[in-house]
Formats: structure tokens, C-alpha cells, sequence
């Protein structure tokens, strides 16, 4: 069964490393083969790598658009993946971390990727905090309790 790609007017993706952009109308594309395919809204840049989950992401999705040379995208995510296990305590998602482990040793990067969106979804529920900062009268606030 080939794979339909609708496309937004200037939308870019990923066919095996090559990078293509849709024309200025919407678009459909059938792909009738197996092809390592990314959308734009999927594809990480390495700056875009800055929190631990991002991190475990990363070099899922290079050894995804790269199956040839992954030994070190793997030596990458075997650490990242460790270091984030070892500071979580929720166990649905280090059965998530264990489930993209599992996946990523059967080279089953895109499965991998899915998971990885899971566990960066609950790194943003747990950190989305950070991003408010702290307010203006949390001094007040402390000095008066």
C-alpha cells in the first residue's frame, strides 16, 4: 500500500536525506515504495536539540534519514536515553523509554520517533513551568511567609 503525502503550499520533507519542497499549491505525493520520509514539522535541527528528551529525539531521527551510518546517532542515543531514565520515576513512560530502546535495536527508527514525541510531550507537561519564569513578587511572596 504506498504512502499519500498531502502537502501545504511550500511544505518540505524528507525522502531518503534528500530535502524537497512543495510548489506554491497544495499537493499530494504516493510514495509506492519503502523510503525513510520526514515531514517538515518532524525534522529537528541540532540547536533544536536543548532539552533531554530533545536530546533522545535527535539522533532517533538521524539514524531514520541515515539507516547506513548509525554507529554514532546510537552511541549518542544509548547515553541520552540513559541519563533521562535515570532521572525520571514515572513508569509509564520509562516503559516508553524502554518501548523507543527496544525499537531503535530493531532498527525500527520511525516506530522509535513516535515514541520519542511521547516522552518529549511529558518533559514539556513537567517542564512547561520553566518557560513562565518566576514572577515579580515571588521575593514579597517569600519574605512574607
Amino acid at each position: 500500500m504506498p504512502l499519500k503525502l498531502s502537502l501545504k503550499p511550500g511544505e518540505k520533507f524528507v525522502v531518503n536525506g534528500a530535502v524537497i519542497q512543495n510548489g506554491d499549491r497544495r499537493g499530494v505525493l504516493l510514495l509506492q515504495n519503502k523510503a525513510s520520509v520526514l515531514r517538515e514539522k518532524d525534522i529537528m535541527q541540532p540547536h533544536e536539540a536543548s532539552t533531554p528528551a530533545r536530546r533522545i529525539y535527535f539522533p532517533v531521527m538521524m539514524m531514520y534519514l541515515d539507516p547506513s551510518d548509525v554507529s554514532e546517532p546510537y552511541e549518542d542515543f544509548v547515553m541520552r536515553m540513559t541519563e533521562f531514565m535515570s532521572a525520571i520515576r514515572n513508569p509509564e513512560i520509562l516503559k516508553e523509554c524502554i518501548s523507543c530502546s527496544k525499537d531503535v535495536m530493531a532498527g525500527q527508527y520511525y516506530k522509535a520517533l513516535s515514541r520519542c514525541r511521547t516522552i518529549m510531550g511529558y518533559e514539556e507537561e513537567c517542564l512547561g513551568y520553566v518557560d513562565q519564569g518566576v514572577s515579580a513578587n515571588s521575593k514579597a511572596d517569600r519574605e512574607s511567609a
